[in-house]
């Protein structure tokens, strides 16, 4: 990490970590405490305190960064967003997919409430993915043999949701690369699959088991597709810290569950069928650098991030005054030196939070291997 980069992230790391810590030990007592007695009320409450973490990496795209994110979707689909249970099936384009959809959540007023599947690694990041954990993301092995169950039991959980969820599923099992593509396209042409250009090939068993047990529940799938406009720099976590701003276009389309056909199979190929036009979609996104088939949907950059970060600076940096007035930390060589400890630790989980993030160390999914079978034909919808 740069020197300069470093003064500017480790401030920022400093804020969030303390904050986070707070969030965190309210989110154990509230879970210890009330869940217990009311996993409604619980879920009620969680939502509003895991808000005032994330809210400041939603600050961090909006008015840090300020990476412009284009939305296109109808406006009936984009009306209701928020106002209902959704799962969300996203192409996994760059290193802040998940931040997009945290940032969309927010307009829609239900990030508190936004889940999504996860690597297990994830849950056991400082702060952030504590957090998740206590707002009942699901993390996965990348085995079926032990997901299964996990995936299965995780769902049910939703089913008495108090407020509308979003539930994000990344069926690509991981995030795209060049190299990745490549892998997946000696695959399909191993296969007889469409060759793709844009996505990788969906992993389709977490998708039916999802299907399968939030069919009765859940009246919608977001088809997301996220691109990265020719003219902009991929956005990244070091250039989200770094204030360097980005382009992302996010292309969405609402597909009414009781629609999808009813056997697993048939579910399967849905999927697989969905990524074959998003791939499409993707191609034209190219070419025009526009998603041209919907309207630009307003989403303005609300002042309630902003106003949380500058609420947690003042907390944070009136409770440091206070604490190095009263204990003289810096008057001797060792206060001086574990507060460079601190600062040495805080920095170090910064950049363990950055190198998480890139697409490049992300582990491939493995492919099972199969029977080629010719699925060119893609299905109506």
């Amino acid at each position: 990490m740069a020197i300069a980069a470093a003064t500017v992230i480790v401030p920022l790391g400093i804020l969030f970590f303390i904050s986070g810590l707070f969030v965190n030990l309210i989110q154990a007592v509230c879970f210890v405490l009330i869940r217990p007695l009311s996993k409604k009320t619980y879920r009620k409450i969680n939502r509003v305190v895991a808000e005032l973490l994330w809210l400041q990496l939603v600050w961090l795209v909006d008015w840090w960064a300020g990476v412009k994110i284009n939305v296109f979707a109808d406006n009936e689909s984009f009306s209701l967003m928020g106002k209902e249970h959704a799962l969300l099936l996203p192409n996994h384009r760059s290193d802040i997919d998940w931040l997009v959809g945290w940032v969309l959540a927010q307009r829609s007023g239900c990030l508190g409430s936004s889940i999504a599947v996860m690597k297990k690694s994830s849950k056991f990041l400082p702060v952030i993915g504590w957090s998740m954990w206590f707002s009942e993301y699901l993390f996965l092995e990348r085995s079926w043999a032990k997901d299964e169950n996990t995936i299965k039991a995780g769902l049910q959980r939703l089913r008495d949701y108090p407020q509308p969820f979003w539930l994000a599923l990344f069926v690509e099992g991981t995030r795209f690369t060049q190299a990745k593509l490549v892998a997946a396209q000696e695959y399909a042409t191993s296969q007889g699959l469409p060759i793709p250009r844009n996505v990788l090939i969906p992993r389709t068993k977490g998708f039916v088991s999802a299907v399968s047990h939030m069919r009765s529940f859940v009246p919608a799938i977001y088809d997301i597709t996220v691109a990265i406009p020719k003219s902009s720099p991929s956005p990244t976590m070091l250039r989200l810290f770094k204030g360097q701003s980005s382009v992302v276009h996010v292309h969405i389309k609402r597909h009414l569950m009781k629609e999808l056909p009813e056997m697993d199979e048939a579910v399967a190929q849905w999927c697989k069928d969905l990524f074959v036009e998003k791939d499409k979609l993707l191609d034209k996104n190219i070419a025009e650098d526009t998603f041209s088939d919907q309207p630009l949907q307003d989403i303005g950059r609300p002042a309630k991030p902003l106003l949380v970060v500058c609420s947690w600076a003042c907390i944070v940096g009136y409770g440091a005054l206070k604490f190095l007035q009263q204990s003289s930390l810096l008057s001797s060589w060792r206060g001086i030196a574990l507060s460079a400890f601190i600062l040495a630790i805080v920095t170090f989980l910064m950049q363990i939070l950055i190198l998480f993030t890139q697409s490049e160390r992300s582990t491939p999914a493995k492919v099972a291997a199969g029977k080629p079978r010719m699925t060119g034909r893609v299905q109506q919808q």
